[in-house]
């Protein structure tokens, strides 16, 4: 099973999420999804992306913006930097996905959550906007409130984060083929090429 360790704060995890799906369903691949919190990620293992926001290499950023868009263009998603609101808190969010899985809400739980930060610039991490989106999607705001407050969301949305990193993950999105890891949108290619040759290595074992 192919699984996506993921962060709705992340751009490139929005483009991932959005690129992977139409990859497994071609390779009729199972994923598993599991969110995390990639601030835990950075202040465990990678606190050089602090470091990096507080003193940007200008044409490293200016660059990195273009990417962004190219990538943004090619998927055909809409993709601008919150001017007012980054990082942002997306605990909530994240917990969300978790609680929101078993219902089978993830996908367009996680999809509106991406689509309302980083299309429409509107804080993930206030109440009023997840309430807004459950209500889009057909899920009872009330219930998600209280679902997203139990003890056993937290500790899993802890137990994943703790998870990734003691896999060797150092952001958000890491994907894993088994214990073969790849990390970014930008390595999707990959991940479908290690699936195909493992398939062809079994039909010759």
């Amino acid at each position: 099973m192919i699984e996506f360790f993921f962060d709705c704060s992340s751009p490139w995890t929005y483009l991932a999420f959005h690129n992977i799906q139409p990859l497994v369903a071609e390779l009729n691949e199972p994923i598993g999804w599991r969110p995390v919190l990639v601030g835990g990620i950075f202040n465990s293992v990678n606190p050089s992306v602090y470091a990096m926001r507080e003193n940007p290499v200008p044409a490293k950023m200016a660059y990195m913006q273009k990417d962004l868009q190219d990538w943004a263009r090619a998927a055909k998603l809409r993709i601008i930097m919150p001017p007012k609101v980054f990082p942002v808190n997306s605990v909530k969010a994240m917990r969300g996905c978790i609680w929101l899985e078993p219902q089978g809400k993830l996908i367009p739980f996680a999809t509106a959550i991406f689509e309302a930060y980083w299309a429409r610039e509107e804080d993930i991490s206030q109440d009023t906007v997840l309430l807004k989106i459950c209500h889009q999607i057909d899920v009872d705001g009330e219930e998600f409130m209280t679902g997203v407050a139990q003890p056993a969301i937290k500790e899993q949305l802890k137990a994943n984060t703790e998870e990734v990193i003691r896999r060797g993950g150092f952001g958000s999105p890491t994907i894993f083929l088994g214990e073969d890891m790849y990390f970014g949108n930008d390595r999707l290619s990959l991940l479908k090429d290690a699936v195909l040759r493992r398939r062809a290595a079994a039909k010759l074992a």
